[in-house]
């Protein structure tokens, strides 16, 4: 089996995507060159987890094709593409939470002087240098919004920026975000908080036990994210091409 027999997307997937891609033909401006394939031939890195070196020469040169998805992710194409996948207004709950990913060795050492974060997502640990996703779930287990930091930063601090502006009726999250400006700021957009009590604060809250159990549908995203392995093991040296590698495997999810 040749790898265009192992195309990520079927021909009604693309037909969805296609529209939201730039440098189409029926576009101003310049002319992407096969963009199916650029496209493919970067979901083959991301899920597969391969060295950019190592794509198969059938989606194109390798440099081209890296080239061109770091200049997509400069310019937030990526993002702009999963933001329309995923303008959904059923937003009845939403559940947040974070996941760690381990990075690859080779993640560091990225040149200064980029718009990237300082420290571009990069914490270090026991265990070496780590990377934190920031997660948004919809009832439907589909990524909604995220964000990335070094593995220290905390979460709930980072989850009032990524709730802000996305409406719900009830926001799910585990006891770490348990803290009473997040809870009083889902109050003040009209959300019930169903957050488990911190062991470590004196003040109780009513918790809706069988509501709180639709929280495993965020960790069903995570897995499902993590299937992609160049999102599990960070290999991307800026936080902006790492960002877009999990946007990427974001725009999947919503497509299957």
């Amino acid at each position: 089996m040749g790898v265009l027999d192992r195309l990520v997307l079927s021909d009604g997937q693309w037909e969805r995507l296609s529209p939201l891609i730039i440098g189409r033909p029926d576009q101003r401006g310049s002319t992407g060159r096969d963009n199916r394939m650029f496209v493919e031939g970067v979901l083959w890195i991301v899920r597969t987890g391969a060295p950019w070196r190592d794509l198969p020469e059938a989606f194109g040169d390798w440099n081209s094709v890296f080239r061109r998805f770091s200049r997509w992710s400069q310019k937030g194409v990526w993002w702009r593409i999963f933001e329309a996948m995923a303008d959904d207004p059923d937003f009845e709950y939403l559940i947040v939470d974070s996941t760690i990913v381990r990075a690859h060795q080779h993640a560091a050492g990225a040149k200064r002087g980029s718009d990237d974060p300082p420290d571009q997502a990069l914490g270090r640990s026991r265990g070496g240098l780590s990377t934190k996703i920031h997660l948004v779930v919809r009832g439907l287990d589909c990524p909604v919004r995220f964000a990335l930091t070094a593995e220290q930063k905390g979460d709930a601090p980072r989850a009032g920026a990524l709730l802000a502006d996305l409406p719900a009726a009830v926001v799910l999250a585990d006891a770490a975000y348990d803290s009473n400006w997040l809870r009083e700021a889902m109050a003040g957009k009209g959300a019930t908080a169903v957050i488990p009590k911190n062991p470590s604060h004196s003040k109780k809250y009513e918790l809706d036990t069988a509501l709180y159990t639709e929280r495993h549908l965020i960790e069903y995203c995570i897995a499902k994210l993590k299937q992609f392995r160049r999102v599990a093991t960070r290999h991307e040296k800026t936080a902006c091409n790492y960002a877009a590698v999990v946007t990427i495997a974001a725009i999947v999810l919503w497509l299957r």
